[in-house]
């Protein structure tokens, strides 16, 4: 592996699915992450949110790039492809 292959930023597409979570004290709904699958090409992570969102058991899908810097291990925020059904604020990200 040479230097440059060393410094090229990872990029990592994602489908992310969320479910309903039981009301807490507060009484409020909330959701939580229920699976994550990574992608070679966004238009897998895409097609893959837009299936799981039909599922009855999923509350909502993201589909979503992110990139890494692999000398530091730091990721930057999500670039959303797509966001379908009930997901979190992207503040919450």
């Amino acid at each position: 592996m040479t230097n440059a292959d060393e410094n090229t930023t990872k990029v990592h597409y994602i489908c992310q699915t969320y479910v309903k979570q039981k009301p807490g004290r507060d009484g409020q709904t909330s959701l939580k992450i229920g699976k994550q699958f990574q992608y070679s090409t966004a238009a897998e992570a895409q097609n893959r949110a837009e299936r799981e969102a039909l599922s009855e058991e999923c509350a909502g899908a993201d589909a979503y790039v992110i990139s890494e810097d692999p000398n530091s291990g730091e990721v930057g925020s999500p670039s959303f492809l797509v966001r379908l059904g009930n997901v979190p604020e992207t503040d919450d990200f």
